[in-house]
């Protein structure tokens, strides 16, 4: 008798941690998207652009904390094609981040199912093709992650949630732009700048209301300013940080970034102008939208509220003012301030000089004196498979060094677990916005001229904020600090397209000796293989 109701006991305890378990489990979406040609006219010209499920932009992707995607992306196209998630963290799974170093791309006609997770993430990011200049036609859309109900935010949940997708255009096919870079040409200068797509767009809300815009430069090469006539801009995201909530008049958005702020309403019952320009550009480039109050019968009026063009001291000073918020939660229920990355030592330090140079008598752009190429194979796939010759970890040096620029499929190899300083030096008279996937960093440091070890006294090492995306101003440097605890093949990149497409990147490779599931997942049973790479098996 005793045994019985012992055996029951335990039974019924199994039933209920079952129960938990499966309750407990991150949610799942299922989502499928078909790439496609389309035509559209955003500036007034019928134009071959992407489309995503006929849309262009494309849909936007609103997930919450740790859901599980799985994503079905068919290629409808004539070229191969690959979709990156553009400061989405790949935990453990540089395997799904979408680049050509980690992913054969689609071939036309097939599909490929991405698998990740939203994994301790808060905020406003976007997605984009990362293949050949497919970018330059369209593509790209809102990735928005919100906060689980047991996580809070620190402000009030906003009476609506506004995507924002700014940036500069191009009236020319993207094959053909492409086919002025491979001939060595340059990027010509922008046409015009567009919001979601369009050079005129309404955003309706309530006055007296409170709203999120979350606002993302998904443009090819240009920085951008943006501001609401009347209305003040309250910071409260930089992507994926909570911030100090400081109010701006405009805010510089510079491309590959991503900011959340709130608008309230509190102006007189009227439709006001939305604007975004280009900034440090000679000839400025607008593009408007209307904030519509609702029930308002009085459009727009009155000269369009000024922004800075070319000040770079302004944008300096803006940036230094973005602080992170030590004492609210990020993603993980903890405050953000429990990380003190200011009193960690850096475990090495690399200096990384961006320049433009002539290689075979073909303009392209260089890291370290080395203009990245693409193999055929991708890179984390000959480092699972051990396949020799597609990449070198000794083809980039950690500081920059005098001599012609030169091409190469360039690696640099660190250790998981390495807390890096990193130094971006731009010693070229244009601003430069760099890009780690994978990872958010501290951007701990702005200074003009030459990085030096005694630029280290202006870092903020106490409450600056980590993002994905930093910019680096005209003859100056930028230093970010970096904690890498995520195993993989990482693409660090020019944001600024014509520069990454002609080889203002490289890769960091995350590696530990000891293979386990605790620090990377194993390949996918789905994954596409390509070069060196066909018929093997994972």
């Amino acid at each position: 008798m005793g045994n019985t109701v012992l055996f029951q006991l335990i039974c019924g305890v199994l039933a209920i941690l079952g129960v938990c378990l499966v309750k407990a489990e991150d949610p799942y979406k299922y989502i499928t998207w078909t790439v496609t040609y389309g035509t559209v006219s955003p500036l007034g010209v019928p134009q071959q652009v992407i489309l995503i499920n006929g849309q262009f932009p494309g849909p936007r992707l609103d997930v919450v904390t740790n859901d599980n995607l799985i994503l079905n992306l068919i290629n409808k196209l004539d070229q191969p094609f690959l979709l990156t998630w553009n400061g989405i963290k790949q935990r453990k799974n540089s395997w799904q981040d979408g680049v050509l170093g980690t992913n054969c791309p689609i071939p036309p006609n097939s599909n490929y199912t991405y698998k990740f997770q939203t994994k301790d993430q808060i905020g406003s990011y976007t997605y984009f093709p990362s293949t050949l200049f497919h970018k330059a036609a369209g593509g790209f859309g809102g990735l928005n992650i919100n906060q689980r109900p047991r996580i809070p935010i620190p402000f009030p949940n906003p009476d609506g949630d506004f995507t924002v997708l700014i940036g500069d255009w191009f009236k020319t096919n993207h094959k053909a732009l492409q086919q002025t870079l491979d001939s060595g040409g340059s990027l010509p200068f922008p046409d015009g700048v567009l919001i979601n797509g369009q050079s005129h767009t309404t955003f309706t809300g309530n006055q007296g209301k409170t709203y999120m815009f979350r606002i993302s430069n998904v443009g090819l090469s240009t920085s951008l300013n943006f501001r609401i006539q009347g209305h003040t801009l309250k910071l409260v995201e930089v992507e994926g940080s909570h911030t100090v909530q400081n109010s701006y008049d405009s805010l510089d958005i510079h491309v590959g970034q991503s900011v959340s702020v709130l608008v309230t309403l509190n102006q007189p019952l009227k439709d006001h102008y939305i604007v975004a320009s280009t900034r440090f550009t000679k000839s400025v480039l607008t593009a408007t939208a209307v904030l519509h109050y609702a029930n308002s019968q009085t459009p727009v009026s009155g000269p369009l509220p000024a922004g800075p063009t070319y000040e770079i001291d302004w944008s300096i000073k803006q940036a230094r003012t973005y602080r992170w918020n030590l004492t609210a939660n990020a993603a993980r229920p903890n405050p953000q301030g429990s990380f003190h990355y200011g009193k960690i030592t850096p475990t090495k330090t690399i200096v990384l000089a961006n320049s433009a140079a002539l290689i075979n008598g073909k303009h392209r752009y260089a890291v370290n004196r080395v203009s990245f190429i693409n193999p055929d194979t991708p890179l984390k796939l000959a480092d699972y498979f051990n396949i020799p010759d597609v990449f070198s970890v000794n083809s980039i040096q950690t500081v920059p060094s005098s001599g012609p620029a030169y091409i190469a499929t360039s690696v640099m190899p660190t250790s998981l677990h390495d807390f890096i300083e990193v130094v971006f030096q731009n010693n070229e008279n244009t601003i430069q916005s760099w890009h780690l996937d994978g990872y958010d960093f501290w951007v701990v440091g702005y200074g003009s001229g030459q990085w030096t070890p005694t630029s280290r006294n202006s870092y903020n090492l106490v409450d600056t904020l980590t993002r994905h995306t930093a910019q680096v101003y005209p003859n100056s440097w930028t230093t970010i600090l970096v904690s890498l605890d995520n195993q993989g093949m990482w693409n660090m990149r020019s944001a600024i397209w014509d520069r990454q497409y002609l080889g203002q990147q490289f890769y960091l490779r995350v590696y530990n000796p000891i293979q386990s599931l605790a620090n990377e997942y194993d390949i996918p049973s789905n994954a596409l293989l390509c070069g060196k790479a066909v018929g093997r098996h994972p």
